[in-house]
C-alpha cells in the first residue's frame, strides 16, 4: 500500500451548533457549522459526504408544536369524547405520557390496552420468565389489571425505575377521565369494552386498524391521524399526526418535522456553492437497533430518516469481503490477494441481490443505516451535536 492511498473509511463526526431556534435559518446554519469544523479540525469535503440532521432542530425552526389541549380538542372531536379505548402505546414519558394527557383530556373514560410483557419498541412490563412462570399464553390471554398485579406484582422499568402501569393510570385520572387497563396482544380484545378507539402503536398500525374494523368498531384512529391538521393555529404533521413527537415542555409537544424536502436539497445547494462539493443531506430522528441489555429497539419515530437526497435512496450493494478472501481468492495472500479483491470490487454487478459474494451484508435502507449511525453519534443528552458529518460511508477498498 503506498502512502498516497488512504488509509481510514468511514468517519462519523458530531457537529457542533448554536441553540436552534423557531423561524432560525436553519440550511444556512447548517451549511456554516460543517464549514466552519472542516476549517476548525482540518479535514476537506468530499463528493458523496452525509450531512445528517436532527428532526428535534428541524421541527424547532419550523416551531412545529402542538398543546396538550389542542390534543384534547381533537381527539374529542374525532373519538366523540365518550369511552375511548387507548391501545398499545409505548411506554415512554418523554415520547407518549405527554400525549396521553391530551388524550386523556379529550375523553370522559380512557380504557387502556397494554400490550405484554412488552411494548412494541422493546420497554419491558414483564419478563418472558414470568410469562412462563406464570402459565400465561400472551398471545391470547387478556389480563385485568387484579390479575396482573395478582401475578406479577410492580414492576418498574429497568432503566427509569417506573412503574408505567400505575403512572399511566395516574396520570389518566388526574385529567379527570375514568380509567380501566387491561393487557392483552390481540387487537379485538379491547372491543369488549370499547367501539371507539385509537390504537397507538407506530409500525403496525395499519394492521391494527384494519383488524378493529373488521372487529366492528364503530370508530378507529391511530395516532398518525391526530394532529394531522392544525387545531386552533397549532402546529402538525399531515402523514404522522403524533407519532414521532416528543415532549416540549409540561403543557407543549414538539412534533414530527414537515415539509422539509426543500431544506436538505437547500442545504446540499449551499454546500456546493461554498465547496464544489456534491454532498447529500437528511434529516434523522431514532435509529434502529436493538439493546442487548434492555432489549429496546430504539425506533420510536414512524421512520428513520423522513426528508433526504435522492442520492440516498436504496441498499448497499457490497461484496462480503471475507467471504471472497476464504473462498474465491483462499489460496492467495499479501499483494496478489489485495489486488484480486480489488479486480472484484471495480468489476461487481449494479445488483448483487442473491449473489453468495453478498451474502452477510446489510440489506436495509441507506437511511436506516446512515440514521442509525448518526443517532448514536448524536446521542440525546447534552453533546451540542444536532449535526452529523459522515465521510467515506460510500467508499470502498478500492477507493484512494
Amino acid at each position: 500500500m503506498s502512502r498516497s492511498e488512504r488509509r481510514v473509511g468511514t468517519v462519523s463526526r458530531g457537529i457542533r451548533c448554536p441553540i436552534i431556534r423557531k423561524g432560525d435559518d436553519l440550511a444556512a446554519i447548517v451549511a456554516e457549522s460543517v464549514l466552519q469544523a472542516a476549517e476548525s479540525e482540518g479535514f476537506a469535503l468530499r463528493d458523496r459526504d452525509v450531512i445528517a440532521v436532527t428532526e428535534s432542530v428541524v421541527a424547532r425552526a419550523q416551531g412545529n408544536y402542538c398543546s396538550v389541549d389542542d390534543i384534547a380538542a381533537d381527539v374529542r372531536a374525532k373519538l366523540g369524547g365518550g369511552t375511548v379505548g387507548v391501545i398499545f402505546p409505548i411506554l415512554s414519558r418523554n415520547r407518549f405520557a405527554i400525549c396521553l394527557r391530551g388524550i386523556a383530556k379529550g375523553a370522559a373514560k380512557i380504557v387502556l390496552m397494554l400490550s405484554y410483557p412488552s411494548d412494541e419498541v422493546g420497554n419491558e412490563l414483564v419478563s418472558l420468565d414470568q410469562i412462563d412462570e406464570a402459565g400465561i399464553n400472551p398471545y391470547s390471554d387478556v389480563l385485568t389489571l387484579a390479575k396482573y398485579r395478582e401475578l406479577f406484582g410492580v414492576n418498574k422499568h429497568e432503566f427509569t425505575g417506573v412503574d408505567y402501569v400505575e403512572y399511566y393510570r395516574n396520570l389518566i385520572e388526574s385529567c379527570g377521565a375514568e380509567c380501566e387497563i387491561i393487557f392483552a396482544n390481540q387487537p379485538r380484545a379491547i372491543l369488549d369494552y370499547a367501539d371507539h378507539i385509537l390504537n397507538c402503536d407506530i409500525h403496525t398500525r395499519k394492521r391494527t386498524k384494519r383488524i378493529l374494523l373488521a372487529g366492528g368498531a364503530k370508530v378507529v384512529c391511530s395516532l398518525d391521524e391526530i394532529m394531522n391538521a392544525p387545531v386552533n393555529g397549532s402546529g402538525c404533521n399531515e402523514l404522522y399526526g403524533l407519532l414521532g413527537s416528543n415532549k416540549s415542555t409540561e403543557d407543549m409537544v414538539k412534533l414530527f418535522p414537515r415539509k422539509a424536502g426543500g431544506l436538505v436539497l437547500d442545504i446540499q445547494d449551499k454546500i456546493l456553492k461554498a465547496t464544489g462539493k456534491h454532498v447529500e443531506v437528511m434529516v434523522y430522528g431514532d435509529g434502529a437497533f436493538k439493546d442487548p441489555q434492555g432489549k429496546i429497539w430504539e425506533l420510536a419515530d414512524p421512520v428513520v430518516s423522513p426528508f433526504f437526497t435522492d442520492g440516498l435512496i436504496g441498499t448497499p450493494n457490497e461484496l462480503k469481503l471475507k467471504y471472497l478472501a476464504d473462498n474465491d481468492y483462499k489460496d492467495l495472500s499479501g499483494e496478489a490477494l489485495r489486488e484480486a479483491i480489488s479486480e472484484s470490487i471495480r468489476k461487481k454487478d449494479a445488483d448483487l441481490k442473491g449473489s453468495m459474494a453478498s451474502q452477510g451484508t446489510t440489506p436495509r435502507q441507506l437511511t436506516d443505516l446512515i440514521g442509525s449511525l448518526c443517532d448514536l453519534t448524536s446521542g440525546s443528552g447534552d453533546k451540542g451535536t444536532p449535526v452529523v458529518l459522515v465521510q467515506g460511508y460510500f467508499d470502498n477498498y478500492t477507493h484512494n
